[in-house]
């Protein structure tokens, strides 16, 4: 029986600076758990399922908090909250698709705690992973999911291997469509990432959805100028229609010259393990003058290969429709 409501002890460390958090990361490595915006940390502590020995609490770090501009990118600290996200006037200018995205988040009060660090970089929804069930992202032998009797709606079309968890996320996408930089740091020194490294998939770490190691820590998000003022588009599909979780959502950049398509990128979440660069609508459109009929060609075009589950099929033709208008309406 697994016990609910109950959180196991743990050493609470408060840190005031980059260094000071890098320091713990390094010295308490997997005993160590992040915590920023604490919205699914406590559920995790709660259920039992996650039981760290220290805690560091990031949230006195002022230096990963707020928005700077710079000659060549935006950026945004990860404690910088989704309410700020929405509200920022230069992220509101340059980069609505990520104003935009960030209102559609869960609801008012989670937004006005949750942190845009926290919500690219977190954990599967899958229903048996959060149960504590020992699946293969548990460190298990199975999926759960993947089973002719296993409950597996909202999971994968594409990347499975062994686990068929998505990425819950709504920022991740968008992320990808801005083509955004992620710094991250540790005891060795800084790295910046792009997101075709920072995500990833369970062929090559089954156990969590980023790149980040246990001694890692997020400490920007960059946003290249080269996207600002691009046309955007964001739109997710959920069961209800705030607070909710997306079961696929697509977010769209695109630069026309002398009418047509200069470049583009294109993601969709919630049909892979991490955000899906839809490559092939990019390709579809590139040097074209955006019609109707060659917004449905690259919506039908992006279900190539796709391996539905036993109920999730209804995922196929949304996730055509949505890069569909994602394409028309943007450009």
């Amino acid at each position: 029986m697994i016990i609910k409501d109950v959180i196991p002890g743990f050493e609470l460390f408060q840190p005031t600076s980059i260094d000071d958090a890098v320091a713990l990361l390094d010295k308490y490595q997997h005993d160590a758990w992040r915590m920023a915006g604490g919205n699914d940390s406590i559920a995790w502590f709660k259920d039992r399922i996650k039981r760290p020995k220290v805690v560091v609490d990031l949230t006195r770090i002022k230096e990963m908090k707020g928005v700077r501009e710079t000659a060549d990118y935006i950026e945004i600290g990860p404690l910088t909250t989704l309410t700020e996200i929405e509200n920022d006037p230069i992220i509101r200018k340059q980069f609505g698709l990520l104003s935009t995205a960030a209102a559609l988040v869960a609801s008012p009060q989670i937004r006005n705690s949750g942190t845009i660090g926290g919500n690219v970089s977190q954990d599967a929804r899958c229903w048996y992973y959060r149960s504590g069930l020992p699946c293969y992202r548990a460190g298990g032998n199975t999926c759960f999911s993947d089973t002719p009797e296993g409950m597996n709606r909202e999971h994968a079309l594409f990347g499975a291997s062994r686990c068929v968890a998505v990425s819950p996320s709504d920022l991740a996408p968008v992320m990808v469509a801005l083509d955004a930089q992620m710094v991250v740091r540790n005891g060795k020194g800084e790295r910046v990432m792009s997101t075709d490294d920072f995500f990833i998939g369970p062929a090559i770490e089954i156990t969590r959805m980023t790149a980040m190691e246990a001694s890692d820590l997020l400490v920007a998000i960059r946003l290249p100028k080269a996207w600002a003022g691009a046309k955007f588009y964001f739109e997710k599909v959920t069961d209800r229609k705030s607070w909710d979780f997306p079961l696929v959502n697509v977010a769209a950049a695109i630069v026309a010259k002398d009418g047509k398509v200069d470049r583009s990128r294109i993601a969709v979440g919630g049909v892979e393990a991490r955000p899906r660069r839809m490559d092939v609508a990019e390709d579809t459109i590139k040097g074209q003058a955006i019609t109707a009929d060659l917004a449905q060609e690259a919506g039908a075009a992006v279900s190539r290969r796709a391996r539905p589950l036993n109920y999730n099929h209804f995922k196929i033709p949304l996730m055509e429709s949505l890069v569909m208008r994602a394409v028309r309406d943007a450009a």
